[in-house]
């Protein structure tokens, strides 16, 4: 049995018993860069599995690139953690009947071949792997904040994807709280997520709500979206940015129909 089964097993075992908001997993975020393009709900909607429906704001859904760094990651109470770069592409969801909003990744790709590779091979999630640099600039404490990130997936196997661009906060800019019920808040406070593999999956995270800046960003390569069936949207992104945060995580439930091979 191979790692990843065992981790597998482990999880379903152990998750049965729990309520999903254990903390299992310990980590910080940094450098966290939220792109989102409007997109007709239906676009979205029909590439979602049965289990949840797309969640709107003022009528529309979201598509969104988050890169950033996952730092110090590392099981509750482990001495060593492990940091790589990773970039996702999502939507917002709900279960049917529940007002509760999800992130729903249909990508996730890291420069973590262990990671990659458990979630891959234990729970056939979209994990990815992915050679990727994350770079700051010399002012990257100070005004004129930047940092660059590229990315491009690994194994001929797999859809293709790369995506290189230079973000940051804007120079000047506050970091607040967002306002409940506003599109910030829809776009960032979200501590459910949910992702498709040999069934559908749903964890949860904890950690102190945002401090959100207005962001910026020059995309220099995306194929994100065509590598997860989407046209790419041909507007611009609206950018926020979030410095470090600590983050808790939970056990992965399933909640859907095994797809089991």
């Amino acid at each position: 049995m191979s790692l990843a089964d065992r981790v597998r097993d482990r999880v379903s075992a152990v998750g049965q018993g729990f309520d999903g908001v254990t903390d299992l997993l310990t980590m910080q975020w940094r450098d966290v860069l939220f792109a989102h393009w409007r997109v007709d709900p239906e676009v979205v909607e029909k590439q979602l599995p049965s289990e949840v429906t797309v969640a709107t704001h003022n009528g529309d859904a979201f598509l969104g690139i988050v890169p950033f760094e996952m730092a110090d990651i590392r099981p509750r109470g482990s001495p060593i953690g492990r940091s790589f770069p990773e970039l996702n592409l999502r939507t917002y969801v709900r279960q049917p009947g529940s007002q509760t909003r999800g992130v729903y990744f249909f990508n996730l790709d890291a420069d973590d071949t262990i990671g990659v590779e458990i979630a891959r091979r234990g729970f056939k999630l979209p994990y990815y792997h992915a050679k990727m640099e994350l770079t700051r600039n010399a002012a990257s404490e100070g005004k004129n904040k930047t940092i660059h990130i590229t990315s491009k997936r690994t194994r001929d196997t797999v859809a293709p994807a790369r995506f290189e661009a230079t973000y940051g906060p804007v120079d000047g800019a506050n970091y607040v709280q967002p306002t409940t019920g506003s599109l910030t808040a829809f776009l960032t406070e979200n501590y459910q997520f949910y992702t498709d593999g040999r069934t559908l999956y749903r964890g949860t995270i904890r950690h102190s709500p945002w401090k959100i800046a207005e962001g910026h960003i020059t995309i220099k390569e995306n194929t994100l979206f065509t590598a997860n069936g989407f046209e790419p949207p041909s507007d611009g992104p609206i950018v926020h940015y979030a410095s470090d945060i600590d983050v808790t995580a939970g056990w992965i439930q399933s909640i859907g129909n095994s797809s089991e091979e």
